[in-house]
């Protein structure tokens, strides 16, 4: 009798601890839409400027 007064208690810790574990690994799923920003929110790097030193370098560095 003892036995099946103890399984729903055991059962029910069980479904808690299921639930709360399922939850944590589920939040950061769950986070990603809602902290996704619109078009507006890309950040981009500046545009770098070829100022042609490279062939410069292989021109003067070239053996004779």
């Amino acid at each position: 009798m003892n036995r099946l007064i103890k399984w729903p208690a055991n059962f029910a810790a069980l479904g808690i601890r299921a639930a709360i574990f399922s939850l944590l690994l589920a939040a950061p799923v769950l986070a990603v839409p809602s902290a996704s920003g619109g078009q507006g929110m890309t950040i981009e790097a500046p545009e770098r400027v070829n100022s042609g030193l490279g062939f410069v370098l292989l021109v003067s560095l070239q053996r004779q």
